[in-house]
This record gives C-alpha cells, sequence and structure tokens, in this order.
C-alpha cells in the first residue's frame, strides 16, 4: 500500500484493555507521521479511551462496551460502515475483525494463522500472522506498518491536557519540591498482585533515603480500600492518589517521579515509556510478549528475553521467585481470582536492590 496516495481517513481498532491501547500508541505515531494530513481515529472500549484522550496522533475516539446491548450495537455498526478509507485491527477477535470489515473500505489486521479461524480472511483485504509468544505487543502491532509500507516508530506515547498537568501539580503540592517515590500496588488482577509486607518495606527504604511516597490506583472500590488499608502503615507524610487521577494525569504525576514500583499494569508501560527509572514486578505474564516497551528502544529485536529479571534502558524487570515463571497462567489456581506464589515469594530485598540499579541510590 506504500506508493498509493495517502489515505484521508484511517481508524486503528484496539477492543482491549488499557495497556492494549497503549502498546497501539506506536502504530498510532506511525500514521501520523507518515501521512501527517490524513484524520486518524481510535476504536477502542469504553473506559480505556483515558490512555489516549490527549495523544496529539489521534483526531477522534471511538468507543464502544465491552459488553454492548444488541440494539445499540447494531446502530454503532451501521453508523461505522465504510466511513473509513483504511481499517486496522490490532488484534486477532472475531469483533475487531468484523469492525475493520464493516469500518475500512481497505483493511488490514493481525489474525491467527489456524484453520479454524481461516474465515475471518476474507473479511481483510492483508493480514499479518499473530504471534504470541515470540514478538512483542508493540512489534507486533507495528507489523500493520509494514503492510502499509510506512516507517515504523517505536515510541510508546503517554500524553496529557494541560487541565491533567495542573491536576497533577495541585494534588502532589509540596511533595513535588523533591524526589517522590510513585507506588502503584493494586493490579487489576489477583494475579499480579505482590504482597502487602514487601510494599511497606520499600516505602521505608525509600522514605529513609528521602524520598516522599506517592500512592496510585484507580476508582474500584476494591482498589480504593486495599491502598487506604495500606496508606495507613506507609511512612508519614504519604500521599494517597489512589482514585484521584485520570489517566493523563497519572502521566504527569510519573513523569515528575524519581522512581516508579509497579506490577505488570498500564501504569508500569507508562512509567517506563516517559523514562522514569521503573521496577516492574512480573510474576506469571511473558516479558517477551508483554514487557514494559523502554523510552529510546527503537529496535526491531525484542526488549526482553523471557526468563530471567533483567535490565534495558531505565527499566528493571524483576520475576517473581519461581522456575515455572513465566506460566502464562492467570494464578496458580488458573484463574484472575488467584494468586500466584512467584510473586507472593517475591522478597522486599530483590526489589530494593533493583531500585538501587536503576537510580544509583545508596544501599
Amino acid at each position: 500500500m506504500g506508493d498509493r496516495t495517502p489515505p484521508r481517513s484511517v481508524l486503528i481498532i484496539v477492543t482491549r484493555r488499557i495497556g492494549d491501547v497503549l502498546l497501539a500508541t506506536p502504530l498510532m505515531r506511525s500514521v501520523r507521521r507518515a501521512w501527517p494530513e490524513t484524520a486518524l481515529d481510535a476504536l477502542v472500549f469504553e473506559g480505556s479511551q483515558g490512555v489516549i484522550a490527549a495523544n496529539p496522533d489521534v483526531r477522534r475516539i471511538l468507543t464502544v462496551p465491552e459488553r454492548p446491548d444488541a440494539f445499540a450495537h447494531l446502530a454503532f455498526l451501521l453508523k461505522l460502515a465504510r466511513r473509513y478509507d483504511v481499517a486496522l485491527s490490532t488484534l486477532h477477535g472475531d469483533r475487531p475483525t468484523l469492525y475493520a470489515f464493516l469500518a475500512g473500505r481497505w483493511r488490514a489486521g493481525l489474525l491467527n494463522a489456524t484453520p479454524r479461524e481461516a474465515w475471518k480472511q476474507r473479511f481483510l483485504h492483508q493480514w499479518v500472522p499473530f504471534d504470541n509468544w515470540n514478538t512483542h505487543t508493540v512489534r507486533m502491532n507495528l507489523a500493520l506498518a509494514g503492510v502499509l509500507g510506512i516507517e515504523p516508530r517505536h515510541e510508546v506515547v503517554v500524553s496529557w491536557s494541560s487541565e491533567e498537568a495542573r491536576q497533577a501539580e495541585a494534588l502532589l503540592g509540596g511533595a513535588a519540591a523533591g524526589p517522590i517515590a510513585v507506588l502503584h500496588p493494586f493490579p487489576r488482577f489477583n494475579y499480579k498482585m505482590w504482597h502487602r509486607a514487601g510494599w511497606l518495606e520499600a516505602a521505608a527504604w525509600l522514605a529513609a533515603r528521602g524520598h516522599r511516597i506517592v500512592l496510585s490506583g484507580g476508582g474500584e472500590p476494591a482498589e480504593l480500600a486495599y491502598v487506604a488499608d495500606l496508606a495507613r502503615d506507609m511512612p508519614p507524610g504519604t500521599l494517597n492518589l489512589a482514585g484521584r487521577l485520570s489517566l493523563g494525569a497519572a502521566g504527569c504525576v510519573l513523569a515528575r517521579a524519581a522512581v516508579y514500583l509497579g506490577p505488570d499494569t498500564a501504569l508500569t508501560h507508562m512509567a517506563a515509556a516517559l523514562g522514569t527509572p521503573t521496577v516492574a514486578f512480573y510474576g506469571p505474564t511473558d516479558p517477551v510478549k508483554w514487557g514494559p516497551w523502554p523510552m529510546g528502544h527503537v529496535s526491531s529485536a525484542n526488549p526482553w528475553r523471557r526468563v530471567g529479571s533483567q535490565t534495558v534502558g531505565r527499566v528493571r524487570l524483576v520475576q517473581g521467585n519461581a522456575p515455572c515463571a513465566p506460566c502464562h497462567n492467570e494464578g496458580c489456581e488458573r484463574n484472575v481470582e488467584s494468586f500466584s506464589d512467584c510473586l507472593l515469594d517475591l522478597p522486599a530485598a530483590r526489589v530494593t536492590a533493583a531500585i538501587r540499579e536503576v537510580t544509583g541510590m545508596p544501599a
């Protein structure tokens, strides 16, 4: 497609979680840099749009519920019909492929190269085999830039509005005068959870070295309760911002941080992309596919190995304490509500050692 006149409009479809939307921003940037006059829109699930709300590469964000009402969904599909010159699906599922088919006069996407899913190939003009094992999500998305014949851009874009910057500064208040350490203790799923004692020990270690602790988190009741309970035993002066920040404002706070600690979650990817010294806890999750994409990593190679704790740029990935990690399972009981022993057994001493490595702090 590279020899054709630039399209007037492009839709990029990322109907999954916040982290998936964030890791599609390199593809969005690739389209914007190659075709600056093209109108670029994104289609995402409701609730995930905040991570690109201020993205300068995106003109308009379309949202659809993860579990839509049948009649409302039909009306949405009818409005989508052939609105775009090009539609790109970054996911291999049925729904994103259908969205691409309906929305674009020319369509491309990722698909599983299996006989069972061969029927989807008829919906796309070009497709790329989806690799869930050996290709990082950023590189997988950028394969669609190759289909378009445009130069891939590897920058994960974290953005915020001026109003979100003001919100972040107001909430930080006097904390911004000295070094802050942002801790994100509560992932969406239990199988990514580190233990309470570890968070308290790491926070005390950071506070003893002059850092004010800032806790981040979303607004779900369970998360708010967990972070509030943790905050009560944190060092004096700890600032609990759980539920008080938009994703853009959270990005602004991360950009101010001297160090960030968190599990495999969207904020961890944001911190890494911003170049903030980052310590990321990974248990069952495969770093090859889902490791944080470090700021400035422009190689076509994956940044991470599958096994072992490792450092790339300003990111230290600390893998859980078990020979089975990464097992790719959702917890030791193989459901999202179960926990992962490799993370529950991860000692705080390994985390503080990782902090020293990415920041140069004294022991």
